[in-house]
């Protein structure tokens, strides 16, 4: 899908100049184009993290973890939203997946 990659293409770059607001329109449009796009979730909640939208970063962390629930990044990512949301026993179990992960696991959902 072309379109989709100049999409995130773009965003990163917005991203990459601290242009954070710009960047979470363009990969909104990401994911309603493919809502199956693991990056452009993962990358809207971060993004949506660093204005502090936090309960959206986790809907979008949430549904990352959906997508690739063996992503030790995505687990990592939801701990740290979790964390700056105070759910700190959700933030504890989004870091022990990590952690299953990091040793050579897999995660069921």
């Amino acid at each position: 899908m072309e379109q989709l990659d100049a999409l995130f293409d773009e965003a990163n770059g917005h991203l990459a100049l601290g242009e954070i607001s710009e960047a979470v329109a363009l990969y909104r449009q990401c994911v309603a184009l493919d809502p199956e796009f693991f990056d452009g979730w993962h990358a809207l909640g971060m993004s949506l993290l660093k204005l502090g939208e936090v309960k959206e970063a986790i809907g979008c962390g949430l549904q990352a973890t959906t997508l690739k629930p063996n992503d030790l990044l995505a687990w990592t990512a939801l701990s740290q939203m979790y964390v700056r949301d105070g759910q700190i026993a959700e933030a504890e179990t989004a870091k022990g997946n990590a952690r299953i992960l990091s040793l050579g696991g897999k995660v069921m959902r």
